[in-house]
């Protein structure tokens, strides 16, 4: 079956770190990060493109690392120095060869000040 699914995120102060994972199933392609806030539209946070690429929204560089396992079916996401803003729900997003885009079941990171 072709699916994403995502593990950590949680409540942590500011300044403070966590770790979340996205696991591919089914031919999906992990990608990388997005987030919506709310009342916000979700907004790209990371992505590993084609050849290993890294991307990363201004508002995380510095921060946040993303990465992947050797077989290419997880991508991780640490970060760290969080701040109240980064509180949001993060969505991995994923594609099926060159067609469909997959969207993880989202995770919850809350972020206090």
């Amino acid at each position: 079956q072709a699916q994403l699914v995502q593990s950590g995120g949680g409540l942590v102060q500011a300044g403070g770190s966590l770790r979340l994972s996205c696991a591919a199933s089914g031919g999906v392609n992990p990608l990388g990060w997005y987030r919506q806030a709310p009342g916000k539209q979700r907004e790209f946070v990371a992505a590993i493109i084609g050849g290993g690429i890294i991307r990363y929204a201004d508002s995380v560089k510095g921060r946040f690392t993303i990465s992947r396992d050797k077989a290419m079916t997880t991508v991780f996401l640490q970060m760290t120095s969080l701040q109240p803003e980064d509180t949001a729900v993060y969505y991995c997003k994923g594609r099926l060869g060159g067609g469909a885009d997959y969207w993880g079941q989202g995770t919850q990171v809350t972020v206090s000040s």
